[in-house]
């Protein structure tokens, strides 16, 4: 469990919210430089430290990660994505943006309505 404080179903919606409005499409200012799906978003706790500030172990995406996964460089490019176990880390090597992007919103999409079944599941009174 992250030490993050940070809402889950907040972080996923702005994560969701910013590849669906092109955030992760190339800088204008620095369109050599690819992008990194969470690490160039204020998904990552991180973001906009020249350096690691925080350990990715505090990060709420650290609970997505398979704990085998955890300590890895990204440890949140570890986390599986679909069925057949796509992950950004290797997304990324195939080189697809398109693909890459739209696997991470399906991915979004479903931990999203997870976790809205499962809030609305605990707000049901018990009989």
């Amino acid at each position: 469990m992250s030490d993050d404080e940070r809402d889950i179903l907040d972080t996923l919606k702005a994560e969701l919210d910013f590849i669906e409005k092109g955030g992760y499409g190339r800088s204008v200012r620095t369109p050599w430089q690819p992008t990194s799906v969470f690490q160039d978003s204020l998904s990552c706790l991180n973001f906009g430290y020249p350096y690691r500030a925080h350990p990715c172990h505090e990060c709420l995406l650290n609970d997505f990660v398979p704990a085998e996964q955890s300590a890895e460089v990204v440890p949140c490019h570890h986390i599986p994505l679909d069925e057949a176990g796509a992950t950004i880390e290797g997304l990324e090597l195939a080189d697809n943006q398109q693909k890459m992007e739209e696997t991470v919103k399906r991915w979004l999409r479903a931990k999203i309505k997870e976790i809205e079944t499962e809030r609305a599941a605990e707000q049901v009174p018990a009989n």
